[in-house]
């Protein structure tokens, strides 16, 4: 383990312990344990918001547990610690409050864990796909308590089955995208209940998303996120172990990365960069639900830890920007308000096609937003509500049209993945050497052989450092 990540566990295990230590503060604790039963026998389709159905402390207490068993399989089988791993926290915190829950996680894990034994290869491998994967766990509580068919068991065997699947379908999608959508695995999730809802469908269920939202917490949650997001800031500028001009020269350089994935910036710029941008696109995300008049809850909190946790890996303040306009644009276009509940998690979770903004530029990166606010409206109906990451799947969608168009007609910049490209993103830890060179080939040492040995994974080379190359 290296030794930069050295505090990214204590201080994960921390965190959730403070949440759930707020969880106890915020509501009476009489109300908790009947709130946390509630989510647990939820059948958790999209829209359920648990602080609606179960109070604000059942809510956090269910996502420090579920951070907490996060940071455990991470640990326990051995997962590389890099920028990606605070990506799998930071969905894992933000979908538990609204749709993941202390058991519904589980048979998705075990799944996927059952598919790594049976490639004969080690659990760590997989341990961030188990995870994310669990995308699909309201599929789980619906078997289980919600089909005409429910029941224990067929919720865990199908549970099991979509971790079983997930992994080789993950690893196709993210290359069809070429690295333009940042959550790959809602695209995969997406794909693979488009196909189990019309099976359902013919044996006689009907799933159907749902909308219980929360408001009235919009104060509330404003002091704990502003704590939270400000605590990070600082943390970043003067309690990182770097020199505060150097947090700062690596933020700068940071923005003018394009976020393509696979983008790292744990590994190429350091935790006080990384700290300060997670803090920054925190209060930016606020910001845009306070612009459309929206709520702060469990789904919008949610959004808002997405973000955070994809400022490692991907997301800063110029390439989310474009894409939020975007949608907050495309609300009006369709005669809908910008605070219409879909929207406004619409206006978070789009900033997946960050990329497209940081690649091709922020005109570009609007029109992804504008496309994405219609679209993604529309893709909850074939997938029932059964997928968590139904903006990632919408996004996949967007990517996949927007990329040939856009370099065949306008740009004729292709950031096309290469076969060097297609390695695990969750096996290297190792921190990337961005001394000598830039983030933009024009700059870039590897236009030359010399420049080009030099940099610490292919994947990072071909990916991130070529950006203006044919």
């Amino acid at each position: 383990m290296q030794d930069r990540y050295k505090k990214m566990i204590p201080g994960t295990i921390l965190a959730s312990i403070l949440l759930m230590l707020l969880g106890v503060l915020l509501d009476d604790p009489a109300d908790i344990l009947p709130g946390l039963y509630r989510i647990v026998t939820m059948q958790d389709l999209l829209i359920t918001d648990y602080v609606y159905i179960a109070g604000v402390g059942a809510t956090l207490i269910n996502c420090g547990l579920i951070m907490l068993i996060s940071v455990l399989i991470i640990k326990l089988s051995k997962d590389a610690l890099n920028g990606f791993t605070l990506v799998e926290i930071g969905l894992m915190a933000g979908f538990s409050l609204f749709g993941k829950n202390i058991f519904n996680i589980w048979p998705i894990i075990l799944g996927t864990w059952l598919y790594a034994k049976y490639q004969r290869e080690p659990f760590g491998k997989y341990a961030g796909v188990a995870l994310l994967a669990t995308s699909l766990s309201p599929l789980v509580s619906y078997m289980a308590l919600g089909s005409i068919h429910a029941n224990l068991l067929l919720g865990i065997v199908t549970g099991v089955l979509v971790g079983f699947i997930l992994p080789s379908l993950s690893a196709y999608t993210y290359k069809i995208q070429n690295g333009l959508n940042l959550y790959n695995m809602g695209f995969a999730c997406g794909l693979f209940a488009m196909m189990i809802v019309p099976v359902l469908i013919a044996f006689g269920d009907q799933p159907d998303s749902v909308l219980y939202w929360a408001t009235g917490y919009n104060e509330t949650f404003t002091i704990v996120l502003t704590i939270l997001c400000v605590g990070l800031i600082l943390t970043g500028l003067f309690f990182a172990g770097m020199p505060v001009w150097a947090v700062w020269a690596g933020y700068r350089r940071l923005l003018s990365t394009t976020g393509r994935a696979p983008s790292d910036y744990l590994r190429m710029f350091g935790g006080g960069p990384v700290l300060v941008n997670m803090g920054v696109n925190g209060l930016i995300g606020m910001a845009y639900v306070f612009l459309v008049g929206g709520d702060l809850n469990g789904p919008t909190l949610g959004g808002i830890f997405t973000i955070m946790g994809f400022s490692a890996f991907g997301k800063h303040v110029l390439n989310i920007l474009p894409v939020m306009l975007g949608v907050y644009l495309g609300a009006y276009g369709m005669h809908y308000h910008s605070d219409y509940p879909s929207l406004q998690l619409a206006g978070l979770f789009g900033t997946t096609l960050a990329p497209i903004a940081g690649h091709f530029g922020w005109p570009y990166g609007i029109l992804a937003g504008f496309i994405h606010s219609a679209l993604v409206l529309q893709t909850s109906g074939p997938v029932a509500g059964l997928n968590l990451y139904n903006n990632g799947f919408s996004g996949g969608l967007v990517a996949i049209v927007l990329y040939p168009t856009i370099t065949a007609i306008a740009r004729h910049r292709r950031p096309k993945l290469r076969d060097e490209d297609y390695y695990d993103l969750f096996e290297e830890s190792g921190p990337i050497d961005t001394s000598r060179w830039r983030t933009h080939a024009k700059d870039h040492p590897s236009s030359s052989s010399e420049g080009a040995a030099e940099t610490a994974h292919p994947a990072y080379s071909s990916g991130m450092l070529d950006d203006d190359s044919e």
